[in-house]
């Protein structure tokens, strides 16, 4: 049986789980908040075992011989396992970092260094002939490292293109085809699994299949994923996934890296300091296993305890009633949008393998423009190109208005945001 939407009041209890929507913006107006792409709002839980963690067991973890410590490190340890269980992992193979652009740039640096002769595994050496490959759509987290490890290492770097319609062109109807751009010479592939802007949903399986079958390793952004599709990475076949709290109902400043445990074990450490060493002498010094070895320093306890407490409340709701939820909401936005001849949604026209992810554009009005008349009325949205400057310029497009949706957004707020939409056009003298 398929998963089943939310009803009215199981959503009026959603929505009173996040303090910030009861607000109101603009005079008086009820906040509609449709950036949940950029950043979601946080669950009350989250933010009450951040406090709770800070007033009651702060300490360092693993560092101290007291309670205190003892508990910390009980807490934290006990967040990494939560988030092992959210993706199907092992305690071992996740790794927490700042963010989800850390993480990225930490599988990326890896290969950089084995060339210094620092890693172990042949599958990390990357030199001048050796290929990496990318798609069109990727946000710059995942674009940027990758130019900088083609650059430091001579590998050339290569990109899968994007129809028309918004999604990968794995046939080659406009460029090489996946059969072409994937080879014997692709070391490492990265992708995203959902675009943040067009809301498409990648053939992750068909793509680390076929990445597995050269022998390249592959590296999946989640960050729009991991909030409204199930992760199950032995399932995907990835060897990396990468995403971030604050797009998940969790706070900001911690992310996570889930890595094959075979490939954490023969990665060099992306930052040295404390807490990720075995020994150290002058001469010297010897480096932790996974997941201490990527973990130097003091990190977010509070906040790695806040992501914790944001997955429980995402497995509490159920990641497949999630997901039919805002279909059905990602549904109603299109077929609204489509009812306005002047305004194109940049990305596919309807609700298939996409998520509510929906950046528009309005014929002869800037997206900042668009932005500014949502906000009058109370509804919040992105504009600009998103980190995505590339796929705005394949799309043809400078920029986009951007409205995304999360487990906590109702029809009628879409409905709020399509009559302020309304607005526009007689705002600023454009055919309507």
């Amino acid at each position: 049986m398929s998963a089943t939407t939310f009803t009215d009041a199981e959503l009026a209890r959603i929505r009173a789980g996040f303090p910030i929507l009861s607000r109101t913006v603009r005079d008086g107006k009820p906040l509609v908040y449709l950036d949940s792409g950029a950043t979601s709002q946080r669950y009350a839980g989250a933010l009450d075992a951040e406090r709770a963690f800070s007033e009651q067991v702060n300490s360092a973890v693993h560092r101290g011989a007291h309670q205190l410590s003892e508990e910390a490190t009980d807490a934290y340890e006990g967040a990494r396992a939560t988030v092992a269980r959210f993706v199907g992992g092992a305690d071992e193979e996740v790794v927490f970092t700042k963010n989800a652009t850390e993480s990225l740039n930490l599988v990326a640096y890896a290969f950089s260094n084995s060339v210094a002769g620092q890693a172990k595994d042949p599958r990390l050496d990357l030199g001048v002939g050796d290929e990496i490959l990318i798609t069109e759509m990727e946000h710059h987290a995942n674009l940027v490292p990758w130019q900088e490890l083609a650059r430091r290492t001579g590998a050339t770097l290569r990109w899968i293109g994007v129809t028309d319609e918004g999604r990968l062109d794995l046939e080659g109807v406009h460029g090489p085809a996946l059969g072409e751009l994937l080879t014997e010479r692709t070391k490492v592939f990265a992708f995203t699994h959902v675009s943040n802007v067009l809301g498409t949903i990648n053939p992750v399986r068909e793509l680390t299949a076929a990445a597995r079958a050269v022998g390249a390793l592959t590296v999946l952004d989640a960050c729009q994923s991991a909030p409204h599709l199930r992760l199950d990475v032995a399932d995907l076949g990835v060897d990396f996934v990468a995403f971030s709290g604050h797009k998940m109902f969790g706070p900001t400043g911690v992310g996570a890296l889930w890595g094959r445990s075979e490939l954490l074990h023969a990665m060099p450490p992306f930052i040295t300091g404390g807490s990720m060493i075995e020994t150290v002498r002058m001469e010297a010094t010897t480096y932790a296993p996974p997941p201490q070895r990527f973990e130097a320093g003091s990190p977010n306890s509070a906040q790695v305890v806040g992501l914790g407490a944001a997955i429980d409340y995402l497995d509490e709701l159920g990641l497949d009633r999630i997901a039919a939820h805002e279909h059905a909401l990602t549904e109603r936005l299109l077929a609204g949008l489509a009812q306005r001849p002047w305004v194109r949604v940049v990305g596919p026209a309807d609700a298939v393998d996409r998520v509510g992810a929906v950046a528009f554009d309005v014929q002869g009005v800037h997206a900042h423009d668009v932005g500014q008349v949502l906000d009058d009325q109370g509804v919040a949205v992105r504009v600009g190109h998103h980190c995505a400057w590339p796929l705005h310029r394949r799309m043809g497009v400078t920029a986009t208005t951007r409205a995304t949706l999360a487990a906590y957004n109702s029809p009628s707020e879409l409905d709020t945001m399509l009559d302020a939409l309304d607005r526009v056009p007689a705002i600023f003298g454009v055919a309507s």
